[in-house]
C-alpha cells in the first residue's frame, strides 16, 4: 500500500496522535509540586487534581482516539473571502495537541466540531468533506467520505454510521459520540441555564443523550460545575453499573452517581409498604402535611423575657415577642433558620432598649444577649428544635397527630392506610420503608436547606412519585436538570401521567420538553410488535420508528418445557454479542435451576458480561434501562400477572420486549396477553 493512500495517511495521523497523547500524559506525570504548594492541604488537593488529569488522559486501546474528520471550505470564524484556505480537523473524544500546542484531535464538544453532527447537503455549514472512520478493535480499518458542498453528489446514508449503531455489545453501555444524530445533538448542546425533559421511547438514545449533555456542560462550564457539582440519578444500582463507564470514556471523572434511595438515606430502610400506602406517602399532599406538623411546634409566647446584665434588667414583653415570631413565620424561611434567627431578634429588641436608656452596645453585646440563658430558654419553648425522623415517626404512629395535620388533605381511609399497625418506640427500632425515607428527607429540607448542585441528570424519571421528584428537585434548586424517561415504561403504581405534572413537582416548570421518536437500537420487527401495547398503556404517545437497516431477528415460540427456554438461549449464544434472558421475578428460581442443569454460565444484572459469559439472567423488575444484543423473553403473561394491575403489567411487558438490539425470541406456554394480538 502506497504512502499516498488515504487510509495509510489516516493511520499515520492516528499513531502520531496517540504518541502526542502519551506525551501529554507524561508531561503531567512529571510535574513537580514540591515548591508550589504552601501547605500539605494544598499539596493534597493539587496532587488529586493531577491524578485525575492523568486518568483523563488515558489512552484506551480499544476506543478510537478520533472517529471523524471535517474539511472546512474556509477557516472557521474567518471572513469567507475568495481563495481563503480551509482547515481540516479530526474529531474525537478528547483534545490532543502536539509539542507545539497545535491541535491533532479536537474535542467533540468544541464549537468547531458541531458540523460533524449537524451538517447536511441542505445546510453544509461550510464543510467541504465529512469523513467517518471505521475501526476493528483499536485499529483504523476503513473510512467513508461525504462531499457536503458538492452539488453533484447525492445525499447518502452512511454505512459506517449504520454499522456502528448496530454493532454487537458486550459489557457496559458505550458512549455514542461517533453516532450522535442532529436532533440528539440539539439536546446535548442546550445551555446550562435551562432544564430539558426528554421523552424517548426504547432505543431512542435518551440515556446516552443525557450523559453526553453532562459531558458537554462540563466542557462548556467546567469552572462553574467544578464548584457546584454534577450528579446522575438512576433507578437502581444495576442501571448505574451499566452506564458508569460512559463518562470516564469521555474523560469526565467527577460526576457522581446515585439512586433516589441513596439521596434520602437518612435512616436504614428495613420495611416495605403495600402499593396503596406507598402511593399515598409519595403524594405531593404529604409535603403540606409535614409542613403543618413541623410548624405546629411553634407556640406563641405568653410570658415576657427578662434579661439580667449586671445590675440592670431588660424586659421584652410577650406581645413584642409574638410580633417577632409572627414576622419570622411570615417570611416563610426554613424552620431551622428561623429558630437560629429568633434569639438575635430578641437580643436586638433588648439592644434597642439599652440605646434608649443611653447605653452604646455593640454587636458583641447583642451576641452575648442572644446567648443569655433566659433568651435560650424562651427560644426552646417558643421554637423548639425538631428532629425530622422523629417528626415522621410521630405522624405515622400517632393517629390523632396525623389527623390534626392531614385534615382537608387526606381522608380517613388514606390516613389509616399510612399509619403503622405497630408503632415503633424509637427512630432506630422503626422499620422504615423507602417512602418513609423520602418523607424524612422532605422534613429535613423544611428544617434546613438541602445543598444544591449545578446540574442533575434524572434517568427513568417516569417511575418517580411526586415526593421523590421533590427530593431530586431540591438538589438542583439553583442549578438545572436533564430529565429522561418514557411515559409508556412507567411501572410503579404512582407512575408519571404527564411530564408537565412531573416538572411541577421537580420545581422545573419551565423546562423544555423534547421528544425523541427515531429508534436507533431496537429492530423494526421488535418495536412494531411491542408497539401493539401502546394504545393500552400510553394512548397519546408517538410510536418509535426504527431507522435501522437490519430488521433484526424476531420470533414467537410456543414451548412446553423450561428446557426449551434454555435451548433458545443456547441458540442465540451462537451469535456475537450479549444475550439477556428476561422473565417474571417469580420464575427466576426455576430458570436458575434449568440453566445450572444445562451447564450454562450466566451473570445477574449489575455483573459485567465477558466474552466467555455473555448470558445475563434478568428479573423483569430490573430490566428497565438495560440492553442486550439478543433477548429471550420468557412467558409474557407471567410478567403481566406479577404486577398489581393489568396496565402496570402491560407496561412492564413493554419494557421487557424492547431490551433487544439485534433479535428477540418470545417463549410462552400460557396464552399471550390479548393486547399483543
Amino acid at each position: 500500500m502506497s504512502t499516498a493512500d488515504p487510509l495509510s495517511r489516516e493511520r499515520a495521523h492516528l499513531a502520531a496522535s496517540r504518541s502526542a497523547l502519551r506525551a501529554m500524559r507524561e508531561d503531567v506525570e512529571a510535574l513537580d509540586i514540591s515548591d508550589v504548594t504552601a501547605n500539605w492541604v494544598n499539596a493534597q488537593v493539587l496532587q488529586h487534581q493531577i491524578e485525575q488529569r492523568i486518568k483523563a488522559l488515558a489512552d484506551l486501546s480499544d476506543t478510537p482516539l478520533f472517529f471523524g474528520r471535517l474539511d472546512y471550505l474556509h477557516a472557521p470564524g474567518a471572513e469567507q473571502a475568495e481563495g481563503a484556505q480551509g482547515e481540516s480537523f479530526y474529531i474525537g473524544r478528547r483534545h490532543v495537541h502536539d509539542a507545539d500546542g497545535d491541535p491533532m484531535v479536537i474535542d467533540w464538544r468544541a464549537p468547531v466540531s458541531q458540523p460533524f453532527y449537524r451538517a447536511s447537503k441542505k445546510n453544509p455549514m461550510d464543510i467541504a468533506l465529512r469523513r467517518r472512520f471505521g475501526y476493528t478493535g483499536g485499529d483504523l480499518t476503513a473510512y467513508e467520505d461525504e462531499h457536503l458542498s458538492d452539488p453533484a453528489e447525492a445525499a447518502k446514508t452512511s454505512k459506517l454510521l449504520q454499522q456502528e449503531i448496530e454493532r454487537p455489545r458486550v459489557g457496559p453501555m458505550r458512549d455514542i459520540v461517533a453516532t450522535i444524530q442532529p436532533e440528539q445533538d440539539e439536546i446535548v448542546r442546550s445551555g446550562l441555564a435551562g432544564s430539558v425533559c426528554v421523552q424517548g421511547g426504547p432505543g431512542t438514545g435518551k440515556t446516552a443523550v443525557g450523559l453526553h449533555r453532562v459531558a458537554y456542560l462540563l466542557y462548556a462550564h467546567r469552572e462553574r460545575l467544578a464548584r457546584t457539582g454534577t450528579l446522575v440519578v438512576g433507578p437502581n444500582r444495576s442501571f448505574l453499573h451499566y452506564i458508569e463507564q460512559v463518562l470516564p470514556a469521555l474523560g469526565e471523572l467527577t460526576v457522581g452517581q446515585a439512586t433516589v434511595d441513596d439521596l434520602v438515606a437518612h435512616v436504614e430502610v428495613r420495611g416495605t409498604d403495600d402499593a396503596r400506602a406507598a402511593t399515598i406517602k409519595g403524594d405531593a399532599r404529604m409535603a403540606e402535611v409535614l409542613r403543618r406538623a413541623l410548624y405546629s411546634h411553634v407556640t406563641m409566647p405568653t410570658d415576657p423575657v427578662i434579661v439580667v446584665r449586671g445590675s440592670r434588667r431588660w424586659r421584652v414583653p410577650a406581645y413584642e415577642l409574638e410580633e417577632l415570631v409572627q414576622q419570622l413565620l411570615d417570611r416563610d424561611i426554613r424552620y431551622g433558620a428561623a429558630r437560629e434567627a429568633l434569639p438575635q431578634r430578641i437580643a436586638h429588641a433588648v439592644l434597642v432598649q439599652m440605646e434608649r436608656s443611653g447605653e452604646a452596645p455593640d454587636d458583641r453585646v447583642q451576641d452575648a444577649v442572644a446567648r443569655n440563658s433566659a433568651v435560650k430558654a424562651a427560644v426552646k419553648t417558643i421554637w423548639p428544635a425538631v428532629d425530622p425522623a422523629k417528626l415522621v415517626l410521630r405522624l405515622l404512629s400517632d393517629a390523632d397527630f396525623l389527623a390534626e395535620h392531614a385534615e382537608g388533605l387526606l381522608d380517613e381511609d388514606e390516613q389509616k392506610a399510612i399509619l403503622w399497625a405497630k408503632p415503633a418506640r424509637s427512630v432506630k427500632s422503626a422499620k422504615w420503608s423507602a417512602a418513609d425515607a423520602v418523607l424524612i428527607d422532605e422534613a429535613t429540607d423544611l428544617i434546613q436547606r438541602t445543598p444544591s448542585l449545578g446540574h442533575v441528570v434524572l434517568d427513568e424519571a417516569q417511575d418517580l412519585s411526586p415526593m421523590q421528584y421533590r427530593a431530586v428537585g431540591r438538589r438542583c434548586t439553583t442549578g438545572s436538570a436533564t430529565i429522561l424517561g418514557d411515559l409508556a415504561q412507567g411501572t410503579t403504581p404512582w407512575a408519571t401521567r404527564s411530564w408537565q405534572e412531573a416538572l411541577t413537582h421537580l420545581g422545573k416548570q419551565n423546562a423544555v420538553i423534547e421528544e425523541l421518536t427515531a429508534g436507533f437500537r431496537v429492530p423494526t420487527d421488535v418495536i412494531t410488535y411491542a408497539s401493539r401495547l401502546l394504545p393500552h398503556i400510553a394512548p397519546g404517545l408517538t410510536p418509535v420508528a426504527s431507522i435501522r437497516e437490519n430488521p433484526g431477528f424476531f420470533e414467537v415460540r410456543k414451548v412446553t418445557e423450561a428446557s426449551e427456554v434454555v435451548a433458545a438461549c443456547k441458540e442465540l449464544l451462537t451469535n456475537e454479542g450479549s444475550v439477556g434472558l428476561i422473565a417474571a421475578d417469580t420464575r427466576i428460581p426455576r430458570l436458575t435451576e434449568e440453566l445450572t442443569a444445562a451447564g450454562l454460565a450466566w451473570v445477574t444484572p449489575g455483573e459485567e458480561t465477558t466474552q466467555t459469559t455473555r448470558l445475563t439472567l434478568v428479573p423483569a423488575s430490573l430490566a428497565k434501562g438495560l440492553e442486550y444484543d439478543y433477548v429471550v423473553l420468557d412467558e409474557p403473561s407471567a410478567v403481566v400477572n406479577a404486577e398489581p394491575d393489568e396496565r402496570t403489567g402491560l407496561r412492564r411487558l413493554y419494557v421487557a420486549l424492547t431490551r433487544a438490539v439485534s433479535g428477540l425470541i418470545v417463549t410462552h406456554a400460557a396464552p399471550l396477553p390479548n393486547q399483543l394480538g
